[in-house]
């Protein structure tokens, strides 16, 4: 999944940031609401959810969650402050944010507002994803197939998820790049082609069907 984290203290941005990806997502990070909003409307088809700070310069989160939600994004929206009134609670949650979050906060309570927020996206997704014996729970992190568990990296995993929720795509290096690594990826490394190489060895490795494909010149697709 990727996120952005839009939060004016560089600081604790750059915190989150490294907390997070050492949880296998991949983070953007604005300094401000600008920033953040020209970000967002461009990677409006890859964020799974946006995590902004409710006292932004520029554009302040209140704003910046009031055009989300305008300009028609539909992913989940958490909001960080430092007040924890009720009436800023309110007015943070009217203003169309899926969540609030009182600073200081620790690192395991955050991921587990993400892991609840990204339980109840805008339209409905399994619980665990199942192609033919291949089964993966989102929320269990457990992959398997035919009732053999596959021991994968939190990226392997991340990766495999993307996959699976768009069964029979192909799916670009381009497109897997926007969806799994930050704005700071090298596009010209192999990084992607090796995460590949190793995952499908892992899943089909000793099976008579190959889930995995490459379409030459174009990108790799999961059998439907």
């Amino acid at each position: 999944m990727r996120l952005i984290i839009i939060e004016d203290n560089e600081k604790l941005g750059k915190s989150l940031k490294r907390g997070l990806e050492q949880e296998g997502y991949a983070v953007d990070l604005a300094l401000d609401g600008e920033e953040g909003w020209r970000m967002l409307l461009a990677g409006r088809e890859e964020y799974s959810i946006a995590i902004l700070d409710l006292t932004l310069p520029k554009i302040d989160g209140i704003t910046l969650c009031r055009s989300i939600r305008k300009e028609g994004v539909g992913i989940p929206v958490i909001m960080l402050t430092a007040r924890d009134s009720v009436e800023d609670r309110i007015l943070g949650l009217d203003s169309g944010a899926d969540d609030y979050l009182v600073k200081p906060f620790s690192l395991d309570e955050l991921l587990a507002r993400l892991r609840a927020c990204l339980r109840r996206p805008r339209e409905t997704l399994p619980g665990a994803l199942k192609l033919g014996d291949l089964v993966l729970d989102p929320a269990a992190a457990r992959v398997s197939r035919a009732g053999t568990e596959i021991k994968l990296t939190l990226k392997e995993f991340r990766l495999l998820e993307y996959f699976m929720r768009h069964p029979g795509q192909v799916l670009t290096k381009e497109q897997i790049i926007n969806c799994l690594w930050d704005f700071d990826f090298d596009a010209g490394s192999n990084v992607v082609e090796a995460h590949m190489k190793n995952l499908r060895k892992k899943v089909d490795s000793g099976y008579a069907e190959t889930l995995f494909e490459t379409v030459r010149g174009v990108g790799y697709r999961l059998k439907a």
